[in-house]
């Protein structure tokens, strides 16, 4: 059969029409079950919801108090160590009981960390193996001792061994009432401990030498440290696993670390992130279904750190690239309006145009740059472009000349004030050579405030001229827009 052009172009159309319409219907569909989810999530109908929100919040704000010592007293490595200490005690904890059950295995767990604590112990009081080298070595041979033993388990084809892998990962979707009072009773424990030691924990974690000079407990207050962050690793395996749990002591606490300046807020930051990236995991979770809770934790935590690092008022990546190019496009502005005075200068100030090739002479740059810089005086209305002298009137950009408007001489006026007169004050209190005076000027001129500025004028007693024998313009120079000997 042969198709005319026609009518092969109308059943291409309307195949892209049906299909485009099925598109559309179906992410329409999608939509709607995209809000249903967050509907749901939200309005925590869900018995099995209820207990993972709950459960990866309060996971959070207690690794978020604990974590925030883990980060001050730099034991990130031990909470990392401990979390991989633990796993041979879930293997052990269900041997012992020969099933999944969630007492056993945090027994089990349990022991291990604190059997992981006494070596460390053990191997910091009696070897001189240095705390790093000693983590690491706790670490690897505990990780490794509980993958030989879960392997092992796996390769008996007991029938209660399936999910016992999750701990390595976390199953959020698993956690049972026995598992969140095991988390309330850790935060509990971690909060009531920080209460109770709070400026004991200030003073040892900060001045150890001094703490015990006064008669502060701090190995008993460290041992306490060890103990709660072995509890906080446990209570939180089901959640975040093993691999991950080392993260949410330490991420949350860092993001504070960058925002506070006291360790209460320090305390109440992390706890406050902790809890919102537990709660944004398991929302993320929820709404992809098949998603893993405990790594989307890890990544909303992680998300957080970043935004903090970049954002963060003052003090943030971005916020300081930002400052750094406004102050640096600042500085070139004022070194061109500089470069005008001089040239003014130069002609007894009586041209004020002026030209291309002086700029250039005079800031020693090509005719582009010179030109990207005047246009920017030009936008910023301290300049603006004039035909220059017995040129015609078709000329080309680069043929005009500039002249500062009353506000760019003002400001030129003020940037050539600050550098003669810190080039003064160099000369006449801190006995400066005048041929070694314009470096430092060059530099504290883009710097120096109004304030410090009268101040020097008062104290040269409003001079005239600086070392060179040139002029500085006077504050009534600079009302009156204009110079004269």
């Amino acid at each position: 059969m042969i198709f005319s052009f026609r009518q092969i172009f109308f059943i291409l159309s309307s195949a892209t029409i049906c299909l485009l319409l099925n598109g559309k219907q179906v992410g329409q569909e999608h939509d709607v079950q995209l809000l249903e989810r967050v509907q749901r999530f939200f309005l925590m109908g869900d018995k099995s919801v209820q207990i993972v929100a709950l459960g990866s919040v309060l996971m959070g704000m207690s690794c978020g108090l604990i974590g925030s010592y883990v980060v001050t007293r730099r034991l990130s490595l031990f909470g990392d160590t401990l979390s991989h200490a633990v796993l041979p005690g879930i293997a052990v904890g269900f041997i012992w009981s020969g099933e999944k059950n969630s007492f056993s295995l945090l027994i089990g767990a349990a022991i291990a960390g604190l059997l992981g604590i006494v070596c460390l112990s053990l191997l910091n009081r009696f070897t001189k193996i240095k705390e790093d080298s000693s983590l690491g070595i706790v670490l690897s041979a505990f990780y490794a001792l509980g993958i030989c033993m879960l392997t092992r388990i796996q390769k008996t084809g007991h029938s209660h061994q399936a999910g016992l892998d999750s701990f390595m990962f976390g199953q959020a979707s698993a956690l049972a009432q026995s598992d969140l009072i095991v988390i309330i009773a850790s935060l509990l424990l971690v909060g009531l401990f920080i209460t109770c030691n709070f400026k004991e924990l200030l003073a040892s974690g900060f001045d150890p030498q001094f703490s015990k000079s006064i008669g502060i407990p701090t190995d008993i207050l460290q041992f306490g440290l060890w103990t709660l962050i072995s509890l906080c690793v446990i209570s939180s395996l089901q959640m975040v696993g093993v691999i991950l749990v080392s993260a949410m002591l330490v991420i949350p606490a860092a993001t504070a670390s960058l925002i506070a300046t006291r360790m209460g807020n320090y305390l109440t930051i992390a706890c406050l992130l902790g809890a919102g990236s537990g709660l944004g995991g398991t929302f993320l979770s929820f709404l992809g279904e098949n998603f893993p809770t405990g790594p989307l934790i890890v990544l909303v935590s992680s998300t957080f750190f970043t935004i903090v690092l970049f954002l963060r008022p003052q003090r943030g990546l971005l916020i300081k690239w930002l400052h750094s190019r406004s102050q640096s496009a600042r500085i070139a502005r004022e070194n061109t309006l500089k470069a005008a005075f001089h040239i003014i200068e130069g002609k007894a100030f009586k041209d004020p145009q002026i030209s291309l090739q002086e700029m250039m002479s005079k800031r020693r740059m090509s005719s582009a740059d010179v030109e990207i810089e005047n246009d920017n005086l030009t936008r910023a209305g301290l300049a603006t472009r004039v035909p220059s002298p017995n040129s015609p009137t078709d000329q080309l950009p680069n043929q005009t000349s500039l002249t500062l408007t009353p506000q760019g001489w003002e400001y030129a006026c003020k940037i050539v004030r600050n550098h003669r007169l810190w080039e003064l004050y160099l000369t006449n209190e801190a006995a400066y050579a005048p041929d070694h005076v314009h470096e430092d000027a060059e530099k504290i001129e883009h710097v120096i405030g109004e304030e410090t500025v009268r101040k020097l004028e008062r104290l040269l007693q409003n001079p005239q001229k600086d070392p060179h024998g040139k002029l500085i313009p006077s504050l009534h120079d600079i009302q009156q827009g204009l110079l004269s000997d």
